[in-house]
């Protein structure tokens, strides 16, 4: 059985030490970032060695790939897309062709994907999009309306899925009200309970029955003011499956991101323990990875049977090439660059 955590690697090919290291550690699977992708190519190459290393030709390849300012796929050698937030704003004056650029923006991403096998998007962001929404949301955020966030991250992850990619919806229970970027500090929210689920919570329910989803390093003060919602069994038990109802296979945010503390191997602990039901580690720095493996144990009974239920729900592509879909967001945006 894998290890519970999925780890990335250094740069666009493999070295020997990172080989031998992933067929020991045996991770659930890899993600991939810029500095891993250079041309199709090659990053098909890059996958298939990935997977080769655990001998799992279904071990899954993340990548962040939402659109706008998160792109590791980026032109020339892949299409650009827009932010969320420009698609929030069209929904105010026009919902249906707003969904419909929501639905292509997730079609092209994962015609992209499967072509390069990378088989899980982590996106789309159902986060709210507020005046004090730190910058490291900003236009990733569809809008500060529930309604429209869930209906169009909804929509873009029904076009990943249909072309065979798995969404992973973030950052559960919710990044919107952190007023500072979770990559260097932790945030601390202070809302109270009945504004946090009237509002906040309210996309990541309506998108629970999604397979996949990640954390959010964020502290919610009137939840568990100890511990970030990564670490918190409180939050995690009592918001993420209990109130939300998310059932699906969770994901840790990057544990490498400094609002965490201590070694990556406790940082590792306190996620499972917390009942994540993977890491993720993103910096590809092998003694990193090597104290992380030490920590992580394999998938648990529950996170097998999450990413069993997961993994079922993967439809078969409708195997559009991505420039048909690239066209359809052409005519939908009007012709505006993108």
């Amino acid at each position: 059985m894998p290890r519970a955590v999925i780890f990335a690697v250094s740069g666009t090919t493999l070295t020997e030490e990172e080989r031998a290291f992933l067929h020991d550690a045996d991770p659930l699977g890899f993600i991939l970032f810029a500095r891993n992708c250079e041309t199709p190519e090659q990053t098909r190459v890059l996958t298939a060695e990935l997977r080769a290393t655990v001998g799992r030709d279904d071990a899954p390849v993340l990548i962040d790939q939402e659109g706008g300012t998160v792109m590791r796929l980026r032109p020339p050698n892949w299409h650009a897309a827009p932010d969320a937030e420009r698609i929030g704003r069209l929904y105010l004056r026009d919902a249906e062709r707003a969904r419909a650029i929501a639905r292509a923006v997730g079609g092209l991403f994962g015609a992209e994907l499967r072509d390069l096998g990378i088989d899980v998007d982590c996106a789309p962001v159902a986060d709210l999009g507020r005046p004090e929404t730190t910058g490291a949301i900003g236009t990733r955020a569809y809008s500060d309306r529930p309604p429209v966030v869930a209906n169009l991250a909804g929509c873009m992850a029904e076009g990943l899925m249909g072309e065979g990619c798995l969404p992973v919806v973030k950052h559960l229970p919710g990044h919107g009200r952190a007023r500072v970027d979770s990559h260097r500090t932790l945030p601390r929210v202070y809302a109270g309970r009945d504004a946090l689920s009237a509002e906040d919570f309210q996309p990541f329910h309506a998108l629970r029955h999604l397979p996949l989803a990640m954390s959010a390093h964020v502290v919610f003060e009137a939840i568990d003011p100890g511990e970030p919602a990564t670490t918190s069994r409180i939050v995690i038990d009592d918001i993420i499956r209990g109130e939300i109802g998310f059932d699906g296979f969770l994901f840790s945010d990057d544990i490498a991101m400094s609002a965490l503390s201590g070694s990556h191997g406790e940082r590792a602990s306190r996620v499972i323990e917390a009942g994540c039901d993977a890491v993720l580690h993103c910096t590809g720095d092998i003694a990193e990875m090597e104290d992380v493996a030490e920590a992580v144990p394999e998938l648990s009974k529950a996170a097998q049977k999450r990413w069993s239920k997961a993994q079922k729900s993967r439809k078969r592509p409708a195997d559009r090439d991505a420039k048909s879909y690239a066209d359809d967001l052409d005519r939908l945006l009007g012709h505006e660059a993108h």
